[in-house]
């Protein structure tokens, strides 16, 4: 027996008639919709309400320029385009580092028609309306950043729970491929908690709603319209999307967008602990009383941890009332916890039970720290496109791996100035110029502005302990 579900008409069904030469006839329109009508209804709606908020970005720097496959050593304009969607009505925009890092000028073109009393009706939208965005903060160990423009009554997407994800879960990504606006398309999620490096805290949902260039830091939404992921990478060997995409979870970036818009940068949190997770041979081998989960290997003295009584060898069954199965697990989900909150740990200790209150800190040795102690006004360095400031002992506390205690210290990429390519990064220590030490800000600031255009600047860096050569010239 063939089976033909209603409005429907299947291959095998269309082949046998195909080839026997009965005619086709035509299918029913005219009765109740299916149920393939209603999810592609469903579908429509759903676009319907994400779209809008949903942004195309253009990013305007300096940089090299290229001719046919190669670096002619000239600079010149640079544009960048992107995705990202809003986060409130007064404008916040949430998109990828990469869209935006470096830039000189950001122009965001909303879904709001730039003509406000246009009918919409026609199948082609209406020009969108093209503002001056500013960027709040960039985090680039989640490749995201915030970006505002200066608007208020717009339309917005809120964040879901990337947790409840699972695999098979159908989901949209829209944005800007390849530049063409407000494009939606389909998939499922591939799998959750997808890490991309060895012993990364940082995880990822793959899908294979297909995502090319200009889709990043557009949203990745479920069927109710919530943002449970942010489009940030693909893999791919041809460039372009072979359904295996990636994208940052909702639960990650909802605490990034927190902390760029009340910081400007991410205070990430440690307590402390190492764990690991328990596997038949350790359970056996210490004679655990259960062979899954975490256990706690390692505990810094004198941090939270070990303050809140944290002990080598504790199980760790919960945070937060959360299960905990595996160390991933747990240093994932105490990696998104920003700096000042104060975690639930249940542990087991041989047949004790035991509740353990553990502050989180802001981790050390962290670069992105030094952006609380510069201002433009005070440390910008022009020439290097950087601002920085004089290395002193509590610089130095904060980066344990310096060979010497002179020089002067990255902080950030400055803003609002021409990007310079000169690959310094924030944590670098400038120990020479030109073969010159380098003893303070207003030192360097003095020999950099006595070099004219094209002059060639060689400074020797420290960076995280290995010394290394930045060379490049003067613009």
């Amino acid at each position: 027996m063939t089976i033909v579900a209603r409005g429907t008409l299947t291959t095998a069904v269309l082949l046998s008639l195909l080839g026997s030469g009965a005619p086709v006839e035509a299918q029913d329109t005219t009765g109740p919709p299916t149920s393939l009508d209603q999810f592609s209804e469903s579908l429509q709606a759903l676009s319907g309400r994400a779209a809008p908020a949903v942004v195309q970005i253009f990013a305007t720097g300096l940089g090299p320029v290229s001719q046919v496959g190669r670096t002619s050593g000239g600079v010149g304009r640079q544009r960048r385009g992107g995705s990202g969607f809003l986060l409130s009505g007064d404008g916040y925009i949430l998109t990828n580092a990469h869209v935006v890092e470096g830039s000189r000028t950001v122009l965001v073109l909303l879904a709001t028609p730039a003509a406000s009393d246009a009918p919409g009706r026609s199948i082609i939208k209406p020009v969108g309306k093209r503002v001056r965005g500013r960027v709040v903060g960039v985090d680039r160990e989640t490749d995201l950043a915030l970006i505002k423009v200066d608007a208020t009554g717009l339309p917005f997407l809120e964040f879901g729970d990337s947790d409840d994800l699972a695999a098979g879960q159908i989901v949209l990504a829209l944005g800007s491929p390849l530049g063409l606006e407000t494009s939606v398309t389909l998939g499922v999620v591939s799998a959750v908690g997808r890490q991309l490096q060895p012993g990364s805290p940082m995880v990822y949902i793959q899908t294979d709603a297909p995502i090319n260039p200009g889709n990043s830091g557009g949203p990745l939404v479920d069927t109710r319209g919530r943002v449970v992921g942010i489009n940030t990478l693909i893999f791919s060997q041809s460039g372009g999307s072979e359904g295996v995409g990636f994208a940052v979870p909702s639960n990650i970036a909802a605490t990034v967008f927190a902390q760029l818009r009340a910081h400007g940068r991410v205070r990430r949190g440690v307590i402390g602990a190492s764990v690991q997770t328990i596997t038949p041979s350790i359970a056996t081998g210490l004679r655990l009383v259960q062979e899954w989960g975490v256990i706690v290997s390692d505990v810094t003295p004198r941090s939270p941890a070990a303050g809140a009584g944290l002990r080598v060898g504790d199980i760790i069954v919960s945070l937060d009332g959360k299960p905990m199965e595996n160390g991933r697990q747990f240093d994932v989900n105490v990696y998104r916890r920003p700096a000042g909150t104060v975690i639930a740990l249940d542990v087991r200790r041989g047949m004790q039970r035991l509740t353990l209150r553990i502050p989180v800190v802001e981790r050390e040795n962290d670069p992105s720290r030094l952006v609380d102690l510069v201002t433009p006004e005070r440390n910008l360095v022009r020439r290097l496109g950087v601002l920085a400031v004089d290395l002193s002992p509590e610089i130095a506390g904060m980066m344990p791996w310096l060979r010497q205690r002179t020089g002067v210290v990255v902080a950030a990429p400055a803003a609002d100035v021409a990007p310079v390519e000169s690959g310094l990064q924030a944590g670098d220590l400038i120990r020479e110029i030109n073969g010159s030490p380098v003893t303070s800000l207003s030192g360097l600031i003095a020999t950099l502005n006595r070099l004219a255009v094209g002059d060639p600047v060689v400074l020797h860096v420290d960076r995280f302990g290995h010394l290394i050569y930045v060379a490049f010239e003067i613009e």
